[in-house]
């Protein structure tokens, strides 16, 4: 009932009449009905079903409707709309916030924000001088309208086309209309706006929708445009400002919803202001009933044959430790722990049995196929379901994938690269299974020399190079070699050829967009890998021995021995997870692209797509030390 009063108040900022339009959440008193209801609000009794299809069956007492307030049902009814009339001058003070202004000036921060633009990708600061603008009341005569009307959905159109072609945001099209399926139907009839300003869908170009707290600096980091840009593709950014939410036109070449750069680490315990009690499920495939708990000869068998219990055992240590350190930070977490036992009907069963309604979130299950059925159960109740190792096979709208996809790795190795300043050259030594690769790698670099590996006779692959085939490579300075491959010969050969042609004048580093086996492989020497400074991107780092944090300290003063990289896991996903509800609302609104947290092991950033879930897009970039160790890289 909350999340849904939440959404009642959701403030539209519409292009189809001249002033602000909102929706009003209105609870149902006694011997009230729908026709008195929109007698009060001076709407029309069919403006009220439309957003509230329910009301049509019966009308409960404290049920909440949504109301429209642009519709009226007299001629002689009246509206009031805004006037500028001039500014007042303030000179912010020190503690002072937008929020504080506005009651002070009795009008509201969005009004501040659109006569100082600035304040939109900027925080106000002590001394600023800003206008503050002042209006008179305007009282008008409005002809009887309805605010909604029915729309039938057309081929190839989601929620964010409708969304973008009526002037709204996907989160207000979602308010118009309870209960709309995740993924939209050709044929489908839904609530829209009542315009005929209908804005066209231009497939030659991109769409991105707005996220919470992101300015234009945040969006010229992440898509490469300025205000300027955005402004010329949006028109309407230089009316209304950019808000959250929007869904903008970008060029097609624009890769939305990835950060391009670095982004700067959030400290969330600076900022915990949620400290209710944290109500968190984990699921994890135990499969206990297969463990003969009077024997522990055999229950220590089982742990080292099967995988599974394997890491759901140190995924949950470290679950355990997150929650006691978020214990100590004034978190209090009311932690529910689910065997799955591996299978979809014991997933049912949980789901059917235990009421997940009010949970903050649900960590798990571990596999993919499990996890989607979780997901679709608790989608329509908006409860975050994280995928915790693994890619989910459904990104749905609650969904949390903190694993970054394959691409991402691809991209982030490309982009360091690229930001290199020192860089010289570039050469692609690939194997032709991987030719592919190496091609998208010649498109990011166009100058660099591009080597595949020698083929038999017969015309098959041989997996290797000849001293011939770098012959003129390298220049002074320093050079980046990728080298793509999956075939431990061919990273043999290679390294130790590099290794020789590696001088003081001509300094080579070896990089791959992807961390195969065959790197790893027995005929691989590590120190040529060392001396070679080998970088490859990765989900996580590993922890230094030698530096150890206070997690490691604590868990093997606890276990008795160091975590491994699913205990890490099962600690910074937790901690992070607990640490976002308690700084904002819930996990949505805690998870926009702006944050990147980083704990012992992994970090976490996540962006939303268009019509699914939240994606992790945080990786690092590591390389092998002159010590034979690997640690994150930094340019």
């Amino acid at each position: 009932m909350k999340k849904l009063i939440l959404i009642c108040v959701i403030i539209l900022s519409c292009n189809w009449v001249a002033h602000a339009q909102k929706f009003k959440a209105h609870t149902v008193k006694q011997g009230e009905t729908v026709e008195s209801i929109a007698k009060k609000y001076q709407v029309s009794v069919s403006d009220i079903y439309a957003l509230n299809p329910d009301a049509k069956k019966k009308l409960n007492l404290n049920s909440v409707l949504i109301i429209p307030n642009a519709a009226t049902i007299s001629s002689d009814a009246t509206t009031e709309t805004k006037e500028l009339i001039g500014y007042t001058s303030h000179k912010v003070k020190r503690k002072e916030t937008l929020y504080s202004i506005s009651k002070e000036y009795n009008i509201e921060i969005e009004d501040i924000k659109r006569h100082n633009k600035r304040l939109y990708s900027e925080n106000l600061r002590k001394g600023d001088q800003i206008r503050i603008p002042k209006y008179k009341t305007v009282v008008s005569q409005v002809t009887p309208s309805n605010a909604i009307k029915t729309y039938k959905v057309q081929p190839k159109e989601g929620k964010w086309r409708v969304a973008y072609k009526f002037g709204i945001t996907v989160a207000e099209l979602e308010t118009l209309n309870p209960g709309m399926k995740e993924v939209l139907q050709p044929g489908d009839e839904i609530n829209v706006p009542n315009t005929t300003d209908e804005k066209v869908i231009d497939d030659s170009f991109n769409y991105y929708t707005v996220q919470k707290s992101e300015g234009y600096y945040r969006l010229k980091v992440k898509l490469g445009l300025t205000q300027e840009d955005l402004e010329k593709l949006n028109p309407e950014l230089k009316i209304d400002g950019l808000k959250e939410g929007m869904v903008l036109k970008v060029p097609q070449n624009v890769t939305v919803g990835e950060v391009v750069g670095q982004v700067a680490e959030t400290n969330l315990t600076r900022n915990l202001r949620n400290l209710k009690t944290k109500q968190i499920a984990v699921m994890l495939p135990f499969r206990l009933s297969r463990v003969d708990t009077d024997s522990v000869k055999e229950a220590k068998e089982m742990i080292k044959r099967d995988t599974r219990l394997s890491v759901s055992l140190d995924f949950h240590t470290g679950v355990l430790m997150a929650v006691d350190s978020a214990k100590r930070l004034g978190i209090s977490t009311k932690l529910k722990v689910f065997d799955t036992e591996d299978q979809l009907s014991e997933i049912s069963k949980i789901l059917s049995s235990n009421d997940f309604s009010n949970y903050d979130a649900v960590i798990g299950p571990l596999m993919a196929n499990n996890l989607d059925r979780v997901a679709r159960a608790l989608e329509n109740d908006k409860i975050p379901v994280i995928s915790p190792i693994t890619i989910p096979e459904h990104l749905y709208s609650n969904v949390f994938q903190t694993i970054p996809e394959p691409q991402m790795l691809e991209k982030a190795m490309i982009q360091y690269v690229k930001n290199d300043p020192l860089k010289v050259n570039v050469v692609i030594i690939s194997d032709h299974s991987n030719r592919e690769v190496s091609n998208r790698l010649k498109s990011e670099f166009p100058n660099a020399k591009q080597i595949f590996s020698r083929k038999t006779k017969e015309g098959r692959d041989a997996f290797y190079i000849m001293g011939t085939d770098l012959s003129g490579a390298f220049s002074n300075g320093k050079n980046y070699v990728f080298l793509e491959t999956a075939n431990e010969a061919l990273v043999s050969n290679v390294t130790s050829m590099l290794n020789g042609l590696t001088n003081r004048n001509q300094d080579i580093i070896l990089v791959s967009t992807k961390l195969t086996d065959a790197f790893e492989g027995a005929n691989v020497s590590n120190y040529h890998l060392a001396r070679l400074k080998f970088h490859y991107p990765s989900i996580n780092k590993s922890l230094n021995s030698d530096h150890q944090n206070s997690f490691v300290k604590s868990y093997k003063s606890k276990y008795g021995i160091e975590p491994n990289k699913f205990a890490a896991r099962g600690f910074d996903l937790t901690l992070d997870v607990l640490l976002r509800l308690a700084s904002d609302e819930d996990l949505y609104k805690a998870s926009t692209n702006a944050v990147e947290t980083h704990y012992s092991e992994n970090k976490f950033r996540y962006s939303k797509k268009l019509n699914g879930g939240y994606y992790n897009e945080a990786i690092y970039i590591v390389k092998y030390t002159s010590d034979l160790t690997i640690e994150e890289a930094k340019l």
